[in-house]
């Protein structure tokens, strides 16, 4: 089962295991990473969950992690992949580097971090996502997905994949309506949409009256209203906080009833 909030992992740097560590403490089950070691500390990741099963936090068959294999065009010199190898093989050893880093056998979500053009889907992204579907029908990931894609992109993969992505996940800005074009390929598809940054991106809609106002209505803080409208909008939020107390209040999120004049007041801001 998907948890109905993820906890993004990127840019905590040696600070990642104390982190994911706290994070899974506060009652998060879910995990979203990358082996991009230029962004994420994938293995700080694996030491925090593997501190949090000895401790008896949490087991693994309660955790959806979720990684993702990067070109590289968006690592740095710490690759996790042969570069000259072909496509497929990067993928492979991609994953085999991820399930060393997180302590697992297997991997809930794995996600096409990018694709590697800006229009449409080249070989290149074809080639990566038959050898993604090679590790699904392996039983070694139960899901695939792909991030930072437009709409075209979205629906070119659906029509290309033999394995269907079930997740899309983009950063999402209010002024782009909530990246409502990918989420209508989503709705038309029976995608999950995962939303991140959706308060970094958005600063002055979660310091907006409107907000203001419904968080006071409601006794909660703005941030916890944006989160719960974006999960109320259909989407599957990611929130990266590294407060103990925000984790408690993000994860809080799911008692608060927003009604749908102020849930459509926030998504037409």
């Amino acid at each position: 089962m998907t948890p109905g909030l993820l906890y993004g992992t990127a840019w905590k740097e040696d600070a990642t295991e104390g982190h994911v560590l706290e994070a899974l403490r506060a009652g998060f089950r879910g995990i979203d990473t990358a082996n991009q070691r230029k962004h994420y500390h994938e293995a700080g990741v694996g030491r925090g969950i593997a501190r949090a099963i000895a401790a008896g936090v949490v087991r693994r068959d309660e955790l959806f992690l979720q990684t993702k294999f990067t070109y590289v065009d968006g690592q740095d010199h710490r690759l996790p992949y042969d570069p000259k190898a072909p496509i497929a093989t990067q993928v492979a050893q991609s994953f085999a580097t991820s399930l060393e880093h997180l302590g697992v056998d297997h991997i809930d979500s794995l996600v096409l971090h990018g694709p590697s053009q800006r229009d449409g889907l080249g070989a290149d992204d074809h080639e990566a996502w038959r050898a993604m579907e090679a590790l699904a029908e392996r039983g070694v990931v139960r899901f695939l997905g792909v991030s930072n894609v437009t709409a075209r992109q979205a629906e070119d993969l659906v029509a290309f994949a033999h394995v269907r992505p079930a997740f899309v996940q983009n950063r999402c800005y209010a002024n782009r309506r909530w990246d409502h074009a990918v989420r209508t390929v989503c709705t038309t598809h029976g995608l999950t949409y995962q939303g991140f940054s959706l308060l970094t991106a958005n600063r002055a809609v979660v310091s907006s009256r409107t907000v203001g106002a419904l968080a006071a209505r409601h006794g909660r803080t703005p941030e916890q209203i944006v989160l719960r409208f974006a999960q109320r909008i259909g989407m599957l939020p990611l929130t990266g906080t590294t407060d103990p107390v925000h984790m408690r209040q993000d994860l809080a999120i799911g008692e608060i009833s927003l009604g749908p004049d102020e849930v459509a007041a926030i998504e037409l801001m």
